[in-house]
């Protein structure tokens, strides 16, 4: 059986399901999965150099936002 994010074992109930990569330099570029749904990825063209971030709602489990910080260049 597939579970959400192509995760090895299914969440328990009340739990929401997520796989962070990190990617490879800048060969394979991050993605972050939240309940079966890509918020963020090199395909989406929303990823940046440095950390990137996605804020969700603890409870719904809403995407409020999506953003990257450049930690190199300051």
């Amino acid at each position: 059986p597939r579970n959400k994010c192509g995760n090895q074992k299914s969440c328990p109930q009340n739990y929401f399901a997520f796989k962070i990569i990190s990617g490879a330099a800048n060969v394979v570029g991050p993605s972050i999965c939240f309940e079966d749904l890509v918020l963020m990825s090199s395909v989406k063209n929303n990823i940046g150099r440095g950390l990137n971030i996605a804020l969700v709602n603890g409870t719904t489990g809403q995407l409020l936002k999506t953003d990257a910080f450049d930690m190199y260049s300051g």
